[in-house]
C-alpha cells in the first residue's frame, strides 16, 4: 500500500493530507493549538481515528500515539551527537535509515520490513511517499512518520 503524505501549503497549524496511489484522500491530519505538537488524524469519512500528542516538560522530544482512546505506544528521540535516533515503543518496531535525508525503513522485531519512507524533493511543502507492507499498519506507520517530521520541524 502506497501513501502520499503532503503538508498543506497554507495552514496556521500542522495540517496534512494523505492520499492513496489513485489520489484519493485516505487520512487528513489537523494540528491543534497546544503546548507541543497535537495532531488529530481523521479517516476519509471524517471520523477521528488517531491522535499524536507531544509530551512537554521532558528532556528530549517524546510523542504518545493513540488509536481512538487507546494508547498504543510512543516514540522518543534519543540523545546522540551526530545522527538522530529514536526509541519506539510500538509493536517492537525499529527505524533505520538516513534521517537527515528523510529516507528510512521501519522494521518489526524479526527484521521484516513494515514500511519504507522516502522524502520527495522539488515540492513546495513536505511530501513523503510511504510504502506500507500490510495495509492494517498504515495508521501506526503514519503516526511514526508524523512524529519524526514534527521532531525535525521543532529542531529546525
Amino acid at each position: 500500500m502506497r501513501l502520499l503524505f503532503k503538508q498543506r501549503f497554507f495552514s496556521w497549524f500542522d495540517s496534512y493530507d494523505i492520499y492513496d496511489e489513485s489520489g484519493n484522500t485516505v487520512y487528513t491530519v489537523k494540528g491543534e493549538l497546544a503546548w507541543g505538537h497535537r495532531l488529530k488524524i481523521f479517516d476519509a469519512s471524517g471520523s477521528e481515528v488517531g491522535l499524536l500528542q507531544q509530551k512537554v516538560m521532558v528532556l528530549l522530544p517524546k510523542f504518545e500515539m493513540y488509536e481512538g482512546e487507546n494508547y498504543i505506544g510512543c516514540i522518543q528521540k534519543e540523545f546522540t551527537f551526530f545522527k538522530p535516533k529514536f526509541n519506539i515503543d510500538c509493536n517492537g518496531w525499529q527505524v533505520e535509515g538516513n534521517f537527515f535525508e528523510w529516507d528510512y525503513t521501519i522494521h518489526d522485531a524479526n527484521g521484516n520490513t513494515v514500511a519504507t519512507v522516502t522524502k520527495e524533493l522539488m515540492n513546495w511543502t513536505d511530501t513523503y511517499a510511504i510504502d506500507v507492507v500490510e495495509p492494517g499498519d498504515a495508521l501506526r506507520v503514519l503516526m511514526l512518520v508524523l512524529a519524526i517530521d514534527a521532531e525535525k520541524c521543532s529542531r529546525n
